[in-house]
Protein backbone atom coordinates (compact mmCIF):
# COMPACT_ATOMS: atom_id res chain seq x y z
CA UNK A 1 0.00 0.00 0.00
CA UNK A 2 1.21 3.55 -1.02
CA UNK A 3 0.64 6.18 1.79
CA UNK A 4 1.89 9.54 2.42
CA UNK A 5 0.76 12.71 3.03
CA UNK A 6 1.63 15.49 -0.08
CA UNK A 7 1.79 19.44 -0.14
CA UNK A 8 0.82 20.69 -3.61
CA UNK A 9 1.96 23.90 -4.76
CA UNK A 10 0.91 25.50 -8.11
CA UNK A 11 0.95 28.67 -9.84
CA UNK A 12 -2.28 30.45 -10.02
CA UNK A 13 -3.11 34.20 -12.08
CA UNK A 14 -1.18 37.18 -10.92
CA UNK A 15 -3.85 38.90 -9.42
CA UNK A 16 -3.87 36.47 -6.29
CA UNK A 17 -2.12 36.29 -2.91
CA UNK A 18 -0.72 33.33 -1.84
CA UNK A 19 -3.36 30.87 -0.01
CA UNK A 20 -2.90 27.73 1.10
CA UNK A 21 -6.34 25.80 0.84
CA UNK A 22 -6.91 23.44 3.72
CA UNK A 23 -10.74 23.32 4.71
CA UNK A 24 -11.19 23.45 1.30
CA UNK A 25 -8.92 21.36 0.31
CA UNK A 26 -8.70 17.24 -1.48
CA UNK A 27 -9.49 14.95 1.57
CA UNK A 28 -8.07 11.34 0.86
CA UNK A 29 -9.52 9.47 4.17
CA UNK A 30 -10.24 10.91 7.55
CA UNK A 31 -8.39 13.80 8.49
CA UNK A 32 -5.93 13.53 11.16
CA UNK A 33 -3.54 15.40 13.33
CA UNK A 34 -1.45 18.31 11.84
CA UNK A 35 1.84 16.24 10.75
CA UNK A 36 3.21 19.48 9.38
CA UNK A 37 3.40 23.54 10.64
CA UNK A 38 4.89 26.16 10.17
CA UNK A 39 5.22 29.29 12.37
CA UNK A 40 5.61 32.59 11.17
CA UNK A 41 8.15 31.44 8.96
CA UNK A 42 10.38 34.09 7.06
CA UNK A 43 13.37 33.97 4.58
CA UNK A 44 15.09 36.95 3.74
CA UNK A 45 17.93 37.26 0.87
CA UNK A 46 19.61 40.72 2.18
CA UNK A 47 16.69 43.09 1.97
CA UNK A 48 14.66 40.88 -0.27
CA UNK A 49 12.16 39.05 2.03
CA UNK A 50 11.13 36.07 -0.51
CA UNK A 51 9.28 34.22 2.11
CA UNK A 52 7.13 36.49 5.02
CA UNK A 53 5.53 34.92 8.19
CA UNK A 54 4.15 32.03 6.62
CA UNK A 55 2.04 29.93 8.52
CA UNK A 56 0.62 26.90 7.83
CA UNK A 57 -0.59 23.33 8.72
CA UNK A 58 -0.51 19.94 7.13
CA UNK A 59 -3.14 17.72 8.33
CA UNK A 60 -2.59 13.79 7.86
CA UNK A 61 -4.46 11.97 5.14
CA UNK A 62 -4.96 15.40 3.48
CA UNK A 63 -3.41 17.27 0.34
CA UNK A 64 -2.77 20.76 1.04
CA UNK A 65 -2.45 23.31 -1.73
CA UNK A 66 -0.23 26.76 -1.46
CA UNK A 67 -1.18 28.83 -4.37
CA UNK A 68 0.11 32.00 -5.74
CA UNK A 69 1.26 34.03 -8.66
CA UNK A 70 5.37 33.51 -10.05
CA UNK A 71 7.92 35.21 -7.44
CA UNK A 72 5.67 34.72 -4.59
CA UNK A 73 7.43 32.94 -2.58
CA UNK A 74 6.39 28.85 -2.83
CA UNK A 75 9.56 27.93 -4.06
CA UNK A 76 11.70 29.68 -1.35
CA UNK A 77 8.95 28.39 1.23
CA UNK A 78 9.40 24.94 0.27
CA UNK A 79 13.16 25.46 0.54
CA UNK A 80 13.02 26.52 3.83
CA UNK A 81 11.18 24.12 5.11
CA UNK A 82 13.55 20.86 3.30
CA UNK A 83 16.18 22.37 4.31
CA UNK A 84 18.14 24.11 1.55
CA UNK A 85 17.56 27.66 2.70
CA UNK A 86 17.76 27.91 6.48
CA UNK A 87 14.91 30.22 7.87
CA UNK A 88 15.71 33.81 8.74
CA UNK A 89 13.23 33.70 12.06
CA UNK A 90 9.98 31.35 12.70
CA UNK A 91 9.35 27.51 13.03
CA UNK A 92 9.22 24.34 11.08
CA UNK A 93 7.44 21.55 13.16
CA UNK A 94 7.48 17.97 11.44
CA UNK A 95 5.51 15.26 13.61
CA UNK A 96 6.14 17.47 16.94
CA UNK A 97 9.85 17.94 16.37
CA UNK A 98 10.96 20.99 15.63
CA UNK A 99 13.12 21.20 12.36
CA UNK A 100 14.24 23.78 11.65
CA UNK A 101 16.87 24.75 10.00
CA UNK A 102 18.61 20.64 9.82
CA UNK A 103 20.17 20.04 6.80
CA UNK A 104 18.40 18.36 3.51
CA UNK A 105 19.33 14.91 4.28
CA UNK A 106 18.33 15.10 7.63
CA UNK A 107 14.97 15.90 6.97
CA UNK A 108 14.40 13.67 4.21
CA UNK A 109 15.13 10.43 6.63
CA UNK A 110 13.02 11.89 9.20
CA UNK A 111 10.28 11.15 6.19
CA UNK A 112 9.72 14.28 4.30
CA UNK A 113 10.95 14.19 0.15
CA UNK A 114 10.72 17.03 -2.35
CA UNK A 115 10.36 17.12 -5.82
CA UNK A 116 11.32 19.97 -8.15
CA UNK A 117 9.51 22.46 -10.71
CA UNK A 118 12.02 21.16 -13.57
CA UNK A 119 12.56 17.37 -13.42
CA UNK A 120 16.17 16.08 -12.14
CA UNK A 121 16.73 12.50 -13.14
CA UNK A 122 19.56 10.57 -14.19
CA UNK A 123 18.79 10.52 -17.77
CA UNK A 124 21.06 7.74 -19.22
CA UNK A 125 19.36 5.22 -16.52
CA UNK A 126 15.70 4.04 -17.21
CA UNK A 127 12.68 4.18 -15.61
CA UNK A 128 13.40 1.12 -13.24
CA UNK A 129 16.78 1.93 -12.71
CA UNK A 130 15.59 5.52 -11.36
CA UNK A 131 13.70 3.83 -9.23
CA UNK A 132 16.03 1.62 -7.74
CA UNK A 133 18.59 4.34 -6.83
CA UNK A 134 15.94 6.13 -4.56
CA UNK A 135 14.81 2.57 -3.04
CA UNK A 136 14.75 3.56 0.72
CA UNK A 137 14.22 0.38 2.11
CA UNK A 138 18.30 -1.21 2.68
CA UNK A 139 19.46 -0.31 6.40
CA UNK A 140 22.00 1.20 7.00
CA UNK A 141 24.93 -2.08 7.26
CA UNK A 142 28.50 -3.30 6.60
CA UNK A 143 29.55 -4.68 2.99
CA UNK A 144 30.02 -7.99 4.51
CA UNK A 145 26.61 -8.22 5.77
CA UNK A 146 25.16 -6.85 2.53
CA UNK A 147 26.48 -9.92 0.87
CA UNK A 148 25.01 -13.02 -0.03
CA UNK A 149 21.08 -13.91 0.64
CA UNK A 150 20.34 -10.76 2.41
CA UNK A 151 21.39 -8.48 -0.52
CA UNK A 152 19.54 -10.58 -3.06
CA UNK A 153 16.44 -10.04 -0.82
CA UNK A 154 16.72 -6.90 -0.48
CA UNK A 155 17.00 -6.79 -4.37
CA UNK A 156 14.20 -8.42 -4.68
CA UNK A 157 12.07 -6.45 -1.76
CA UNK A 158 12.88 -3.29 -3.69
CA UNK A 159 12.24 -4.11 -7.54
CA UNK A 160 9.01 -5.26 -6.19
CA UNK A 161 8.11 -2.32 -4.24
CA UNK A 162 9.45 -0.16 -7.72
CA UNK A 163 6.77 -1.89 -9.91
CA UNK A 164 4.15 -1.38 -7.79
CA UNK A 165 4.80 2.35 -7.41
CA UNK A 166 4.66 1.81 -11.22
CA UNK A 167 1.67 0.71 -11.63
CA UNK A 168 0.14 3.18 -9.02
CA UNK A 169 1.10 6.07 -11.63
CA UNK A 170 0.91 3.76 -14.73
CA UNK A 171 4.17 4.05 -15.67
CA UNK A 172 5.01 -0.04 -15.93
CA UNK A 173 4.79 -0.06 -19.67
CA UNK A 174 7.98 2.71 -19.74
CA UNK A 175 9.81 0.83 -17.26
CA UNK A 176 12.59 -0.01 -19.46
CA UNK A 177 12.76 3.40 -21.59
CA UNK A 178 15.89 5.38 -20.62
CA UNK A 179 14.39 8.60 -18.83
CA UNK A 180 15.64 10.64 -21.57
CA UNK A 181 12.58 9.37 -23.91
CA UNK A 182 10.15 10.28 -21.71
CA UNK A 183 7.54 12.96 -22.52
CA UNK A 184 7.49 15.64 -20.04
CA UNK A 185 4.48 14.85 -18.31
CA UNK A 186 6.17 10.74 -18.29
CA UNK A 187 9.23 12.75 -16.22
CA UNK A 188 6.70 14.11 -13.87
CA UNK A 189 5.08 11.24 -12.80
CA UNK A 190 8.90 9.84 -12.66
CA UNK A 191 9.67 12.23 -10.13
CA UNK A 192 6.48 11.76 -7.88
CA UNK A 193 7.70 7.63 -8.72
CA UNK A 194 11.59 8.15 -7.05
CA UNK A 195 10.20 10.54 -4.24
CA UNK A 196 7.46 7.40 -3.32
CA UNK A 197 10.38 5.13 -3.60
CA UNK A 198 11.64 6.69 -0.66
CA UNK A 199 8.82 6.02 1.23
CA UNK A 200 8.33 9.11 2.66
CA UNK A 201 5.60 10.27 4.64
CA UNK A 202 5.18 13.96 3.08
CA UNK A 203 5.23 14.69 -0.56
CA UNK A 204 6.12 18.11 -1.41
CA UNK A 205 5.70 18.82 -5.15
CA UNK A 206 6.74 22.25 -6.83
CA UNK A 207 4.78 23.10 -9.39
CA UNK A 208 3.52 19.27 -10.33
CA UNK A 209 1.85 20.25 -13.03
CA UNK A 210 4.02 22.86 -14.84
CA UNK A 211 5.53 22.20 -17.94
Amino acid sequence: MLSCEIICVVCVDRYKAVHQYTNQGIRVGEEGRILLKTVDLTLSFGALRAVDGASIDVPERRITLVIGPNGSGKTSLINAISGIYKPSSGRVIYDGMDITGLPPHRINELGIVRTFQIPQPFLRLTVLENLLVSWRGVPRTSLLRNMGRRWVSEEKEAAEYAFKVLRFLNLDRVWDQYAYQLSGGQLKLLELARALMNRARLVIMDEPIAG
